[in-house]
């Protein structure tokens, strides 16, 4: 996620060119923000939210208010950290098998009440309502996941001991505690209660710091979880200006889990490690996606629409740097550029939107600075380039540059918007030299007919996920393997074993029997040293571990 932020004319400002998208009709009767953000959802939402101030949210569609919110002074933070700590020991007390069944019920009620939560998310962000439903999605099949496995990951587990039959070893994995979660604007649901599930299950309590601007549809979660048998007090939630909550949440956190920018991630790092706390990040990307020679062109060129525009760019796996085969690049940018140019922008709280806005005034300046001075700078704008007010304040046109060069801000900084880059290459040496370039290694998609190259490609490539023949959703969707950053992508992972087993701590518990480790028998320390020479070339001979 980025953190730039500038303020510049696009080209649409200037007069340059009328957009080319075209506009998704809203159907007769849509619902409208009043119809959705009503003072009793509101009420609902925000009872339990510990805050003596007053703050709002707004939607990216209109730019107009959509509730009046509760803000949470360090006082209430530490209010919020004391009620889930209280709370905590007897919900970590509870059955693994009971706390798992709260996120099965969970995700029964997710997918039976979606259209509350997919309302809330497009006004929230200004997604189209496909792209919102990916995070229904992706809840989904993290609740249904931990809620199966969760048994598994967390039962007590035997080792061989020191002395085998002798030393008898079991590993425990403890709750850490009270969970401290930071969680972003871009996808409101997965990112906050998503993320929260694995700690839940575990036996922790969570607070966590929602956006502001995206606090309803996490409000909605923690309403649903405990409609699911969440107990209330062991979810709580703060609101409030990150630089001013966000080092309050790190500061009495038992683990923290961060999604955000890079330089917001490193300091998130910094004040964990000072307490000596763990942490886990999902930062920032610049990610590659690099279509070869033997692709086929069509299936690329779509499944780059999806990868480049889901969430308007909006999304830290989504890619920016297309990477194409110098043979095949004039046919795949054509058939892309069609594509691109043919997407329907709209801001309705109805499917048929192929793209939907920014989320904000930052991103916005962001996207238009980063296209105006490529472009300046001698880039080709091969489509879009052009903002939307016509549509709503905040919309920016799906963007492809061609001929961008090192030191065009859009080359190497993160633009997180619906813009990308293309660029040409000879070989698959170059192509992995060039994707790898990057400080960043968090996502990364491969383009080929053949499946054994494009793995052999794939392990080459420094990203936490890879995905063949499509640009996020394969990786990100497996949610029993694991996902994340490498190099100033983050630390740690989501999902799989990695994503509960670090809101844990492990616990080694070993029993001696018969004899100690020590001289015993009327041996000597010499005899004792003897023994147990002979004993462990005995347990090599006999291939123990």
């Amino acid at each position: 996620m980025t953190d730039s932020q500038a303020s510049t004319t696009t080209p649409a400002a200037s007069g340059a060119r009328v957009g080319t998208n075209p506009v998704a009709a809203a159907p007769a009767g849509a619902r409208t923000a009043a119809d959705v953000v009503t003072p009793e959802v509101i009420a609902q939402l925000t009872r339990d939210v510990i805050g003596s101030g007053r703050t709002a949210n707004h939607s990216p569609f209109t730019g107009e208010k959509l509730a009046d919110l509760p803000e949470s002074t360090p006082e209430d933070v530490a209010t919020a950290f004391d009620r889930a700590r209280a709370a905590q020991p007897a919900w970590a007390a509870t059955p693994v098998r009971a706390r798992a069944a709260v996120l099965l019920r969970f995700h029964d009620l997710v997918l039976q009440r979606q259209s509350e939560v997919l309302d809330l998310i497009q006004l929230e962000t200004g997604k189209a309502r496909l792209h919102a439903h990916e995070e229904v999605q992706a809840v989904a099949v993290a609740a249904r996941h931990y809620g199966r496995k969760a048994g598994a990951y967390l039962k007590p587990r035997r080792h061989t001991g020191v002395v085998p039959t002798l030393t008898k070893v079991t590993e425990l994995r403890q709750p850490r505690g009270v969970i401290g979660q930071i969680a972003p604007w871009n996808y409101p649901l997965e990112l906050s209660v998503g993320d929260a599930l694995p700690a839940f299950v575990s036996g922790n309590a969570v607070v966590m710091k929602p956006d502001t601007e995206t606090a309803l549809t996490a409000l909605w979660a923690r309403d649903l979880l405990i409609e699911a048998g969440l107990p209330a007090e062991v979810f709580q939630v703060v609101l409030g200006e990150g630089p001013v909550v966000g080092p309050e949440v790190v500061s009495r956190a038992d683990y923290v889990s961060f999604t955000g920018s890079t330089r917001t991630g490193r300091e998130v790092a910094q004040g964990a490690a000072a307490r000596l706390v763990g942490v886990s990040l999902e930062l920032g990307g610049k990610n590659a996606m690099l279509v070869l020679e033997d692709a086929d062109v069509e299936k690329a060129a779509a499944g780059a629409v999806r990868a480049c525009f889901s969430s308007a760019g909006q999304l830290c796996i989504s890619i920016e740097r297309l990477y194409v085969h110098a043979s095949v690049a004039d046919a795949f940018v054509e058939r892309f550029a069609a594509r691109t140019k043919a997407m329907r922008l709209g801001n309705s709280l109805a499917y048929g939107a192929d793209m939907g806005s920014l989320v904000g005034e930052r991103q916005l300046e962001t996207v238009s600075r980063h296209v105006a001075e490529a472009v300046e700078k001698g880039a080709t704008l091969v489509a879009g380039g052009v903002a939307r007010p016509d549509i709503g304040p905040l919309f920016y046109e799906p963007t492809i540059l061609d001929g961008v060069e090192a030191p065009m801000a859009v080359c190497g900084e993160e633009t997180f918007g619906p813009v990308v880059s293309v660029y040409r290459f000879g070989d698959d040496d170059e192509a992995v030299a060039l994707a790898n370039a990057t400080p960043y290694g968090l996502n990364s998609s491969v383009w080929t007919k053949n499946a054994a190259r494009g793995h052999r490609v794939a392990a080459r490539l420094r990203t936490g996920t890879v995905n063949i023949n499509e640009g996020y959703a394969p990786a990100y969707g497996s949610v029993q393997s694991p996902m994340g950053g490498m190099k100033d992508s983050g630390l740690g992972r989501r999902h799989g074993s990695e994503g509960i087993l670090k809101y844990t701590e492990a616990q080694t518990v070993a029993q001696q029997r018969l004899m100690p480790l020590a001289p015993a028998f009327g041996m000597d320390d010499e005899k004792y040293a003897a023994f147990m020479s002979r004993s462990l070339k005995a347990m090599k001979a006999f291939r123990l571990r």
